[in-house]
């Protein structure tokens, strides 16, 4: 592994992605052929570049991940350079060394080699499963703002326009990523400074 940090780059890319947003407020059919949109069907979009550049909680965890990712790459590259340095050290040392001696110190440092293996491993998984919180994470708190968004609206339906999303156009009378932006950030608000409150809310949840 060149750098731990490079992980965290694809958990922001991969991010982008879990903004799209589906909401129908009608009765739910049994397959997707069978809905007939409403005459007076509302539509909207959001900008999920904007979302996330501008998402005061997204700015913050990416912040906390990117210094954690760093941490850990440089406790690897710290051991990676201590290992090397014993393995070294063998190298040049071992003219010296009886047979039993350089033996023992081949395993000892195989044994070195694969724990450093297994670390890295170890690394790898935490911080996958810390792009796997964040996903979820960003995927609760922005579904949950449209829902109550649209439900004040009269909204039924919000799409994510990126270039990776099917939306090849969208008016910018239907761009509500502005509106969106100011509500998370407004609830984002709310819930800092009053942390004790969300924990009790969540609890029961």
């Amino acid at each position: 592994m060149k750098n731990l940090s490079l992980i965290l780059n694809g958990v922001l890319l991969v991010a982008v992605g879990i903004l799209y947003f589906l909401y129908f407020s009608g009765k739910k059919s049994g397959t997707v052929s069978s809905v007939s949109a409403p005459s007076d069907l509302k539509i909207a979009y959001i900008k999920s570049d904007s979302v996330l550049k501008y998402y005061d909680y997204f700015k913050e965890i990416k912040t906390i991940l990117e210094a954690k990712s760093k941490k850990l790459d440089q406790d690897l590259q710290n051991r990676g350079q201590s290992l090397q340095n014993e393995i070294s050290s063998y190298q040049r040392n071992i003219s010296n060394l009886t047979i039993g001696q350089a033996k023992a110190l081949e395993e000892d440092l195989g044994k070195k080699q694969q724990n450093f293996r297994l670390y890295q491993q170890s690394l790898e998984q935490e911080l996958a499963n810390d792009q796997n919180k964040m996903n979820e994470s960003l995927y609760g708190r922005i579904t949950a703002f449209l829902k109550k968004y649209a439900a004040g609206s009269d909204l039924q339906v919000v799409f994510k326009f990126d270039p990776s999303s099917d939306v090849l156009f969208g008016g910018p009378g239907i761009d509500i990523s502005q509106d969106v932006i100011k509500g998370l950030n407004d609830d984002y608000k709310i819930e800092k400074q009053n942390p004790a409150k969300t924990d009790s809310t969540s609890a029961k949840k």
